[in-house]
């Protein structure tokens, strides 16, 4: 557990340096985004090795994967519709989350969401994060600790919508590998097509 505690305050640390409103500006955010990411692989390769051969995929793992982060997509669509109606702050801070984007290549974006960043954070936070925390309590617990860790790492960045889209991501992925973690490899192929989806090919905005 300690090693688990070490490598959940470093992604705690990461985090906060890069959506600290008191600390982004210090960094340029994508090539940030990339090192904490790899910071995460290197420790899940550190700590929990074994994580790796989780990561099967056959045709049936791709499509499930798309399927999978489609409907996030429209869950999320559906979200920012009803947000728009009762939050009056939720249509600026969804924006300044798409600001991220601005003035960056589409291509080397989606580049680094599709094969760095959204791999890296399920590997770290499902395959590592998750299943130790199962291992150590129950599945159940763990499942739900973790997804509130997943939630809690974007708290430094004041940005409520950016937490419930991480809160509403942690509890899908996070109960899809409660209940079917052979299929961990489709699993983070949705994170990763989500990632790009959302952001760059198909923005809610």
């Amino acid at each position: 557990m300690k090693r688990l505690i070490l490598s959940v305050l470093i992604a705690f640390v990461l985090w906060t340096l890069m959506f600290s409103p008191w600390t982004a500006h210090l960094f340029k955010f994508w090539t940030g985004m990339t090192v904490a990411a790899l910071v995460l692989t290197t420790l899940v390769c550190c700590f929990a090795r074994d994580t790796w051969r989780l990561v099967r995929l056959n045709v049936g793992d791709v499509l499930l994967g798309i399927s999978i982060a489609v409907v996030l997509w429209c869950v999320f669509w559906l979200g920012d519709v009803v947000s728009s109606w009762i939050l009056p702050f939720a249509r600026e801070q969804v924006n300044s989350i798409y600001g991220l984007k601005t003035g960056e290549s589409p291509w080397l974006v989606s580049a680094l969401l599709l094969f760095i960043i959204g791999p890296a954070e399920e590997l770290f936070w499902r395959g590592y994060v998750q299943r130790e925390l199962s291992a150590h309590w129950n599945p159940n617990r763990g499942y739900l600790v973790a997804t509130l860790l997943y939630t809690l790492v974007h708290i430094t960045s004041f940005n409520f919508m950016l937490m419930m889209s991480a809160l509403v991501c942690g509890l899908a992925w996070g109960g899809l590998f409660r209940l079917v973690p052979h299929r961990f490899g489709a699993i983070l192929l949705s994170h990763a097509l989500w990632d790009a989806a959302v952001f760059i090919w198909f923005p809610i905005s």
